[in-house]
């Protein structure tokens, strides 16, 4: 095994390292487009708009259990029916995205539940308005409370994007290399173990940052 690992490295240690980018980019700008998008939902999902409120409920439950594959199959596959052709890569991007923005709208909604509603009150009593209130108030409050859940859900990110590799990517991500490489060498074991390494490596220096950002912005409060 230690010289299947060598070999391995020898050989394809540059594409390892150029897909592991590629993974890495996908997945943080997945991460940054659910997290926006997520925050947009959050605050139709309060506003005082039932239509709106309902239309959030209905997208949140529906990509919240849809499995990343579904939703990216249907983009891929679907959407040219209808017209709607995209590249493979933003084509996984944005499945991800629709993905983490249900759980992100989730999370931050846990995160507004925290906050006393007497502050809510309060800036009514000086009246403030709705957007105001969310501004100033609820959304920073609430981005504090839910540091842990959005580290974990950027760390969810990080492995879903092996989704991109049941696509034709230009650039291959990580798994998408692990399954070329394999088609070539019988050292299946090795190259998985590789990859698996890689991505706990991510997810540790996630977690890692993520729990100094939370305790940098306890000692703010």
């Amino acid at each position: 095994m230690g010289a299947d690992l060598i070999h391995l490295l020898n050989t394809y240690g540059t594409q390892f390292l150029s897909s592991y980018w590629v993974s890495l980019r996908i997945a943080l700008i997945a991460f940054a487009g659910g997290f926006l998008l997520g925050t947009l939902l959050t605050v139709a999902r309060v506003s005082p708009i039932p239509p709106l409120r309902g239309a959030v409920n209905v997208f949140v439950e529906t990509f919240r259990n849809a499995p990343v594959l579904c939703v990216l199959i249907f983009i891929v596959y679907a959407l040219p029916d209808l017209g709607i052709v995209i590249d493979y890569e933003p084509s996984v991007i944005i499945a991800l995205v629709l993905v983490s923005s249900a759980f992100a709208c989730d999370n931050l909604r846990t995160g507004i539940n925290t906050i006393d509603a007497g502050q809510i009150e309060a800036a009514r009593a000086l009246g403030m308005g709705f957007s105001s209130i969310v501004g100033s108030i609820v959304l920073p409050q609430a981005f504090r409370s839910v540091i842990q859940p959005m580290v974990t859900l950027f760390i969810s990110v990080v492995i879903s994007s092996s989704a991109g590799s049941l696509v034709p990517l230009a650039h291959k991500e990580l798994t998408g290399l692990v399954a070329d490489i394999n088609n070539h060498e019988a050292m299946g074991m090795v190259t998985f173990l590789i990859a698996s390494l890689l991505y706990v490596f991510t997810g540790l220096i996630i977690a890692f940052f993520g729990r100094k950002v939370e305790r940098r912005l306890a000692i703010w409060r």
